[in-house]
This record gives structure tokens, sequence and C-alpha cells, in this order.
């Protein structure tokens, strides 16, 4: 990529993040994968190791990650530290990737994080016949954007995997694994134990691992990791449980078994079981990054203001809005069971997924739930059709259940409109529900205006 003027030597407010924003995307996608940390490791050499200047908590799993690394952000801004988040993707703006103090990062040090970064990568660029790819930029950013702010401490999420992948680059003190189920598997291998070799990846020698339950020939592999790296692996279920939980309007209550504490009676405003098991990790993790029990005012206060974006974020309204990004058959079924626990309405369901993604999978789970099915497409050039997804939606629904709009926003009103028919009859009021992917889910909450 050839040095335009300006962006390495004026000041950071004198350029806009849409400028910087084109120039990552015109490098390699997120997509398209080269596993390597070699030119991710010369770019941190070259900019002196920032990312080994604040302590950080790695998250890695299937499903969840981004809940929960909100989680522990959240946990540990109460408790006073200064905290840098990493996540991927974003919904509808790419500073979401990174967040100081709980908010994604300024417009100026979004552009200045790249002004710092851009030389280091152009020279390795030079060196190497694989030019750094969007991801690998944007990680990049964070750390030195972390080494900037002066961070405490860096609560990072892996973008596929975590032995190849470029966050893997931190000496994260504790591991988080969540729950290892198929997905990438195109990149990360046709098994559950591919995956979880993978993901294992990002256990450091020396670390603390806590990891959400497994299947037992996941655990077994997570366990053997963990000893060839004398590191130590904590397991829901047998070293930190949760204890009790019940929904409540706005979210749930839950009460956790922690590793260094008790911890009753929680609020948790995310809603899903899905999300009080996040929880309970997030709790451990940061439990074994402080080698003590969290104090229990600060918890709750964390817990109860939490928020995750697109992960069963209901809106309320007439009809009500569920957005969820689920966008594999695990993401879908925990999205199944969240439904239930918001009441079991009326479900008209807008559905958009990328061409890589196991619909059918997705579709098995969520038939159930769903009274309606509209089938759409999103923005991205690898999302379905909408009569490609019809098709196989016709197969679990039938053709009576499922409707076919090409725009996105047109499957919204419609959505709306079915809804509010159907809440009109006997089954209480209906819902809309959004999800599919990440990319439908952040369009949609730009058409909603959010």
């Amino acid at each position: 990529m050839s040095r335009r003027p300006g962006l390495t030597t004026g000041p950071a407010s004198g350029f806009d993040v849409t400028e910087v924003e084109r120039e990552l995307l015109a490098r390699w996608p997120e997509t398209r994968i080269a596993p390597s940390l070699e030119r991710i490791r010369a770019v941190m050499e070259v900019l002196g190791q920032p990312q080994h200047n604040y302590r950080s908590i790695h998250i890695t799993g299937t499903n969840g990650k981004t809940s929960t690394a909100r989680m522990v952000e959240a946990i540990l801004l109460e408790l006073g530290s200064k905290v840098g988040r990493f996540t991927s993707p974003h919904l509808t703006d790419i500073r979401e990737r990174i967040s100081l103090g709980g908010r994604p990062i300024s417009r100026g040090g979004f552009v200045r994080a790249y002004r710092d970064v851009l030389p280091a990568a152009e020279a390795v660029d030079r060196t190497r016949p694989t030019p750094l790819s969007f991801f690998e930029m944007t990680v990049a950013m964070a750390y030195q954007a972390f080494a900037t702010a002066q961070v405490d401490v860096a609560a990072v999420e892996v973008g596929m995997g975590g032995r190849w992948d470029a966050t893997n680059v931190i000496d994260g003190e504790v591991a988080a694994i969540l729950p290892v189920g198929l997905d990438h598997v195109d990149h990360l291998g046709p098994t559950t134990l591919d995956i979880a070799a993978e993901k294992a990846g990002i256990i450091k020698p020396g670390a603390l691992a806590v990891t959400a339950r497994q299947t037992p020939d996941v655990e077994q592999l997570l366990r053997a990791h963990a000893d060839a790296h004398l590191a130590r692996l904590m397991v829901e279920g047998r070293d930190f449980r949760l204890s009790e939980r019940r929904t409540y309007g706005v979210g749930q209550i839950i009460s956790v078994d922690g590793l260094a504490g008790l911890y009753p009676e929680v609020p948790l405003s995310l809603h899903g079981r899905h999300q009080a098991h996040n929880a309970v990790l997030a709790i451990a993790s940061v439990e074994a990054f402080l080698g003590e029990a969290i104090p229990i005012d600060g918890l709750r206060r964390a817990l109860g203001s939490v928020r995750s974006p697109g992960r069963l974020e209901v809106l309320r309204g007439a009809p009500a809005v569920i957005l969820d990004a689920a966008h594999n058959p695990d993401g879908a079924r925990a999205l199944a069971a969240g439904l239930a626990d918001l009441g079991g309405r009326p479900t008209v369901a807008v559905v958009a997924a990328l061409s890589d993604k196991d619909l059918a999978g997705m579709l098995a789970e969520l038939e159930p739930v769903v009274t309606t099915m509209i089938c759409t497409r999103n923005g991205s050039p690898r999302s379905l059709s909408a009569r490609d997804t019809a098709a196989v939606a016709c197969g679990f629904l039938g053709a009576d259940r499922v409707v076919e709009i090409d725009d996105l926003g047109d499957a919204l009103l419609e959505a709306t409109s079915v809804a509010s028919t159907l809440s009109a009859g006997d089954g209480g009021p209906a819902q809309v529900l959004v999800t599919g992917s990440v990319v439908t889910v952040g369009e949609a909450r730009l058409l909603l205006g959010l």
C-alpha cells in the first residue's frame, strides 16, 4: 500500500475516520486468512511492544466473546481500573472495536492510532509477500491506543480461533474460554477438537485459564494444553458455577459461586441463560486476574448496568424488536432459549445470513420459536440472497410461514406490519426478531435509528 501524504505526518485531528476506514478496508479483509503471527509480531516490535505495557485478559470461544469482554470491562471499570477493550466485528461504527474507559475510542484517537501504526505497517509490508490485513491493523491500532492511554488492563476478544489470531501477541495472564462449537470450520478445522486446539493456543505459560462447560473431550484437550504450559485450568461446574438464576423484566438475577467468593443476588441487565453463564465466566476471569474476590457492591453495579448491543437486545415498543447477532447453530439455540425466557410471544423473524454459515443448522433451532420468517439479505457481498435463504427456510417452516423480501429495510417494515396483525389476534403481543449475522443486526440498528 502506498504512503499517503499527511496520514503519517500531520496532527490526528486533520484526518477523518472515514478515510482511515477506507484505507483499512483496502487491505486484506477479515475473511482472508494467512495463518501466521509473523506480521503482527514484526509490527509490534517496530512499535516497541506496546502490548506489554499493560496486563491483559484474553477471551476466546465460539459464541459470547463480545458480551463476556464487555462484562469483564464493566467489572474492572467499577473497581477503578483504567480499561481498554478490543472486540470484533463492529455493528455500526469501526471505532466500537477499540474501547477506552467503556466508550468507543474518540475519532481523533482512532486516527491517531492509525497514524502511529501506519509507518511500522508499511515497513513490514515492504519486507513480506503478504501485507498486514485489515484485522491485523486494527489489532495493532488497539494495542497502540491502549499503551498511549496508559490503561491498566486490556480485555481482548480473539477474532478467530486463538493460536494464529493476531490478538495472540499479548501475554494474557488470564485466558477465558467460552463454549467451543462448530464455526469457521474452513479455517479452524472440521471438528470441535480441531477448533478447541486452536482456541487453546491463547493459554500462555504460567497463566490461569478459566473455561466454560465443555464436552469431556474438549475439556481434556484444554487441560492437556494447560498442563504442558504449566498453566492452571479452572472449569465451570467444578471450580466455579452458576448457583441460581431467575428472570425479571429488564434482565435476570444470578447467584454465583466464584473462584474466590460467593456472589448472591447479582442483577444482570442482559437476557438469556447463555448470558448468565457468560457472566459467570466473566466473574471467574476477573477473580483470576485479581487473585481475590470481587467486592459484591461493585459487581452488582457493574453487571446491573452492562450493555451488549445486538446480543438478545430488546427494544421496547409496539411491537417490541429483538436484535441478536446469532450466526451459527449454537448461537441460534441460545437465542431460541432466550426468546422463551422473554415470554414465548408470537415472533416474526427477519433473517439474513452470510453464505459461509450453516443456515440450515440455524433455522432448525429457530423454527420452533418463530411464527413467520421474512427472508432477506444484508449489504455484505457474502450475503445469501433472499431467494436462497427462503428456499432453505421453506424446508423447515413450510412455504406458508416464509416471506421473501430483497431489501432489509422493506423486510423490517413488513415484519412490523405482520407482528401488528398477529398482535390483534389471540396469541398476545407479537414481537419482531432480527438475526442471522452481525452485519444484519448492525444494518438494522442503523435503519432503526440506533
